[in-house]
């Protein structure tokens, strides 16, 4: 099939090189020239396990192509899929101005059928908007062409986005239109073949799909470090508590993991957007504030458990910081609870000495240069000559730790870990002030009385 792709982000990029690696002739099309450049070279400008080989696979089988050229990619594909950003707006509602200039843009240069697939996140009855800007176009044109909208909305974590893709659980469509139905069924039969993933339902249906299962994934995040901050207070190992609670099938173990708090591009804005929407309809969405409500706070948790460890003492000290991107195998630090605790620090006097296996170069695009941000090359250097260390993000190559040698290289032998990765009786026996997220030490004066 010819296919379209509006938009060459996270998104966008894996759906278009996906698809064109089952055989489908793909156009992925940005405004930014010089992405577009860096991807014609195989200069891949995110970073995901297996992506960039293959990119350059099908960018070498001529089944993968990028363009700055709006006419040419709309003309190209009867699927045109738009997986654009909807950042938050101001008061937290999804911006939909991306979605809405490629629909401009649709309007203004399709020449035939088109279905246009809403691939971005986008709030309940965009599609509706979607449509009434492409008609609009047309008939500004005095062009009477055929077209469909359809939501397709995608489920890819990063890290394994690729894996999400090929091997997703579903595939959703809204649509209520059989000749969409069809073509979507084609464009996804090499992804379809061991058993049934499609679902079809209302592109209303589809749309909430989406941001439900964030939703749904982004309260057991927060639910469980509500229930880890109550196990500091009450003297509860909360891995006991987790094992326990996982181990009932209607629980399970995904997403129970207690610690510093989600970031990304996904869970912050989408959770924030689907409140705003509610609000919109006469509806109050508390869970989904309370949700929010309690991941901003826990993310400021790191820093309280560090300066509780120092006694407020911050100013002059260098803190090890292991781990910036918002979780493993990314290089994205949207929202990362790392940036919560190094904007902490600064604000004390404190220098961060950081390292982070992918997302460094990112580190310095947000904070550029700066006195009391050290970048260094391994999480060696990174503890040397430092204060104390605080674990941000589970890397693999974080998950082993010498507890005497790591007492060894710190001043203060003080570890905060934000994500579990220890135990604490084996830290403690090394001389380590070792504090976790909900495994007994907890820094409530009315407990620690």
């Amino acid at each position: 099939m010819k296919i379209t792709v509006f938009g060459t982000g996270y998104v966008g990029l894996v759906t278009g090189t996906c698809l064109a690696d089952v055989g489908h002739d793909v156009v992925c099309v940005d405004i930014d020239q010089s992405k577009i450049e860096r991807l014609v070279q195989g200069d891949i400008p995110i970073y995901e396990p297996g992506l960039e080989s293959m990119v350059l696979r099908n960018i070498e089988g001529q089944r993968l192509k990028f363009t700055t050229d709006a006419r040419m990619a709309v003309e190209h594909g009867v699927l045109q899929f738009i997986a654009v950003g909807t950042p938050p707006d101001e008061d937290g509602s999804a911006d939909l101005q991306y979605v809405l200039s490629v629909a401009s843009t649709i309007g203004q240069y399709m020449n035939g059928y088109k279905v246009v697939i809403d691939k971005s996140t986008v709030p309940v009855g965009t599609a509706d908007k979607v449509r009434e800007r492409i008609e609009g176009v047309l008939a500004e044109r005095v062009a009477d062409l055929p077209f469909d909208v359809c939501s397709n909305p995608e489920f890819l974590k990063e890290g394994s986005a690729l894996e999400d893709f090929t091997r997703g659980a579903r595939i959703v469509v809204g649509t209520d239109s059989d000749r969409v139905a069809d073509l979507m069924r084609e464009c996804y039969a090499p992804y379809n073949r061991n058993r049934e993933k499609l679902m079809f339902m209302s592109v209303r249906a589809a749309e909430l799909t989406k941001y439900a299962a964030n939703a749904m994934l982004a309260t057991k995040i927060s639910f469980m470090n509500e229930i880890a901050n109550l196990a500091e207070r009450l003297g509860a190992d909360i891995e006991d508590v987790r094992r326990g609670i996982g181990s009932d099938p209607r629980i399970g173990y995904h997403f129970i993991y207690p610690g510093c708090g989600y970031g990304g591009s996904c869970f912050p804005k989408d959770v924030q957007a689907l409140a705003r929407t509610a609000s919109k309809v006469g509806y109050e969405a508390e869970l989904l504030k309370a949700v929010e409500a309690v991941n901003k706070r826990q993310k400021s948790t790191l820093f309280e458990k560090l300066s509780h460890a120092l006694d407020g003492e911050l100013e002059g000290k260098t803190i090890a910081v292991w781990g910036l991107s918002f979780k493993p195998e990314t290089d994205d630090m949207r929202d990362a609870p790392s940036r919560t605790l190094m904007e902490a620090l600064w604000d004390k006097g404190a220098t961060v000495q950081a390292y982070d296996p992918e997302a460094m170069k990112e580190c310095r695009r947000i904070y550029g240069e700066r006195d009391d941000l050290v970048l260094v090359a391994d999480r060696i250097q990174a503890v040397k000559k430092a204060d104390a260390l605080v674990i941000c993000t589970e890397w693999k190559e974080f998950r082993t730790l010498d507890a005497e040698w790591i007492r060894g290289q710190l001043s203060a032998p003080v570890v905060i870990d934000g994500r579990n990765l220890f135990d604490p009786e084996t830290m403690s026996a090394a001389g380590v002030d070792y504090y976790a997220v909900g495994r007994g030490k907890t820094i409530d004066p009315r407990v620690a009385a």
